[in-house]
Parts: structure tokens; sequence; C-alpha cells
């Protein structure tokens, strides 16, 4: 089995796409033994798709999957995950507002845990951003019940079996600590850094940040209170 599969969704991110390969390729081939590299393009219109195939014909540990149509992160995310072969695996956004070498901040902690996710110190964001994330984990947490400080952090690290786990519907994609939480799985944040965009821009706004996942956190919040648990008599 391949020791780490990195995920990262791409949408109209031409810009970033070598910068990706090239900082994600640094961070871990000098730390594990073997890794791919799983790059979802969400029906990019910018012409990421024919860059993606170039790296995948260069690169034999990049895979790509291409969406006929822009279907949103969740799904992206999805395909990723579901595609990897990794015993771990990593998620990571484009941008590279977070640092791929952050994933070896988080990999000690799988000892302990099924899934690390990251807690972004010193955000490099507007202040509407900021207020808009803030207000947005607020109102999940208090609708799910949870308590994750920052779930929409881009850099995650979980275990394969967390992975199989899921099955994961529009906008899930923010809750993914909690439902692995829901799943019988171990959950810790761990800080890890974060940096300004330099190339393209961002597909979230206040909006989309702060209420749009009202309705999910609602039925996030729903599944949770009705988790079966029970134990069996003498297993």
């Amino acid at each position: 089995m391949i020791e780490l599969t990195v995920v990262a969704p791409v949408y109209n991110e031409r810009d970033n796409i070598d910068r990706l390969h090239a900082a994600v390729t640094e961070a871990v081939q000098a730390q594990v033994d073997d890794y791919e590299l799983v790059l979802v393009d969400d029906g990019s219109s910018d012409g990421s798709g024919p860059l993606l195939d170039e790296l995948a014909a260069k690169d034999p540990h990049v895979t790509v999957i291409h969406f006929e149509r822009n279907c949103g992160q969740t799904s992206a995310i999805y395909a990723g995950i579901k595609r990897a072969s990794g015993q771990f695996i990593a998620l990571i956004d484009a941008d590279l507002q977070t640092d791929p070498r952050d994933i070896f901040t988080l990999m000690p902690y799988m000892k302990a845990y099924d899934f690390a996710n990251g807690t972004r110190t010193k955000r490099q964001d507007s202040l509407v951003k900021k207020v808009s994330s803030r207000i947005g984990n607020g109102v999940r947490n208090w609708i799910t019940g949870d308590a994750i400080t920052d779930t929409g952090c881009p850099m995650k690290l979980f275990k394969k079996e967390v992975a199989v786990s899921y099955y994961l519907y529009e906008g899930f994609h923010r809750f993914l600590p909690t439902l692995a939480r829901m799943n019988g799985f171990s959950v810790v944040e761990v800080p890890v850094d974060h940096r300004e965009r330099e190339f393209g821009t961002s597909k979230y706004g206040v909006l989309n940040r702060a209420f749009v996942g009202l309705m999910d956190a609602i039925v996030i919040g729903w599944l949770r209170k009705r988790v079966i648990r029970y134990t069996i008599r003498g297993d």
C-alpha cells in the first residue's frame, strides 16, 4: 500500500499548479517511501486541465481526475479520497495558503489519533474573511454540538479507514472532523501555518463562508443525535 496520498481539489488555479506540484513533491519525497498526489480538476475553465495532464505525463506520482463540469469542493474532495490508495490521506487546497510541509506536523499525531485537523495560526486573510470564518465555525459548532476551532482549514490528515467510512453530500466537506467523530474515530486539532494567496482568486465570499452552510449544519446536528451506538454482549 502507498504510504501517503495527498489530495488537492483544483478549480481555475492555472498559475498555482506547477507551484503546488513542486511544493508537495519537495515536502513529501524525503519523508515517505512512496506517495501519490491526486489532483481533482473540478471543471476548470482557465486551462488548468491540460496543465494537470502534462504533470501526470511527466510524474508517475501524479493522478488526475477531471470532472465534466464544476461540481463543488465536496465532490472534488470525495472523488479524491475515494481514489486514494495511501495508508494516510492528506488534504490541501491548490492555492498553497497552507504549507504541504505541515503534513508532517500532523503526521506524528497519527500514532494516537485517526484524524488531525489543522488550525490556521496568524491567518493571512482579509478581516472580512477572518470574521466570516469565525462566525461560520461558531454557528456550525453550536448547531452540531462539536467544538472544532477551524473546520475550514484545508490542511487535514487522516487514516484510510476514516476515508472509507465517509459518505458525503454537498457541503459536507466543512464537517469532515465532526463526521469522523460521528463514525467512531478520534480527532485532534494541530496548529499549522497560513500564508497569503499569491496567484488566483478565492472561490469563497462572506455569504458562502458564514451562512450557506447553515442548513448543512442543521442536517449534521440532526444526524449526530441519531448515530447508532451499541455493544454486543460477549464481544
